[in-house]
């Protein structure tokens, strides 16, 4: 579902990316691994066309994003380090605003209701303003989002970064879902943890190359921990 080959981004003299090649089927959760500045970053906005790349290409569902930028937007949910909100909306608002623009009109409330309360928002938080939400109950709003839209492929930029263990806990829960649901997620993280019980597959990142891809339930924590830190030197 979410391919690349010979992937590179390259800023005049700096390769951020290095031919990298990967694919991520549906319901696989494939998590990269890596220092900042490995390139973790510049590959999920490649897949997500926010930048061209200089060689290579990307490849969504079976399309590339360049040549078929709205369709494979439609495809895809996106979930950044930090989700904002429009603060003086409430939850159900804010999704059914987010949900219009990405073309899911005439939705109806119950509807929006089942998606936020399915990603783990409280009831009583559905119709309170986003000003008062946390780091977690933003990020279940975007969920909500993908949930609505029935994304195929998922791309996640540290999301568990400032959660507390609670709300990772939940936001595991519902990627499994989505997961089980068949949706390819791509996710850059720096949370061994969540990784090793998260992942389908760990990619460790260096330098803007890929340089190991392996089964999670090949590995251990201690193991994984272990195998990054030496990989990441």
């Amino acid at each position: 579902m979410l391919e690349a080959r010979e992937l590179t981004k390259a800023y005049r003299s700096h390769v951020a990316l290095s031919q990298l090649n990967l694919c991520i089927l549906p319901g696989e959760v494939f998590c990269l691994l890596g220092a900042n500045g490995a390139g973790k970053s510049t590959t999920i906005k490649l897949f997500l066309n926010f930048i061209s790349p200089t060689s290579g290409e990307v490849k969504i569902n079976g399309l590339n994003p360049r040549a078929h930028p709205a369709q494979t937007r439609s495809w895809l949910g996106y979930i950044p380090e930090q989700v904002s909100l429009y603060p003086r909306l409430s939850g159900i608002e804010n999704l059914r605003y987010f949900a219009s623009l990405a073309g899911e009109s005439n939705l109806h409330r119950q509807r929006l209701s089942d998606a936020l309360k399915q990603a783990g928002l409280p009831e009583s938080a559905i119709d309170r303003r986003a000003a008062d939400y946390s780091k977690g109950m933003r990020q279940k709003v975007v969920i909500a989002l993908a949930l609505v839209r029935r994304v195929k492929g998922l791309l996640l930029d540290e999301p568990t970064s400032g959660l507390d263990p609670q709300a990772a806990h939940e936001f595991s829960r519902v990627l499994r879902q989505l997961s089980d649901e068949g949706v390819a997620i791509l996710m850059a993280s720096h949370d061994l943890y969540q990784v090793r019980q998260l992942a389908s597959r760990i990619g460790i990142m260096r330098q803007g190359v890929l340089v190991e891809t392996f089964q999670s339930m090949d590995v251990s924590h201690l193991e994984l921990e272990q195998r990054a830190l030496q990989l990441m030197k």
